[in-house]
């Protein structure tokens, strides 16, 4: 936000929280996801897996950003 790197303070802010709960959890509790398990259960657990390692990652560097514009 520009208009906070005018007043001087950090211009990048992350309003969004590390998630409380499972991120398994929080896919089989989504019917989009779960309609993938009955027909397709071993490609669906590797794709959940590397879904929550880059949900995780994008969410690690969205952390660093907002140490590197303080």
């Amino acid at each position: 936000n520009p208009a906070l790197k005018a007043e001087g303070k950090n211009p990048f802010t992350l309003s969004s929280k590390e998630g409380d709960g499972s991120y398994q959890e929080f896919l089989n509790n989504e019917a989009r996801y779960t309609r993938l398990i009955k027909p397709f259960p071993e490609r669906a657990e590797k794709l959940f897996k590397e879904s929550e390692e880059a949900a995780k990652a994008r969410y690690e560097h969205l952390q660093r950003l907002v140490e590197l514009y303080k």
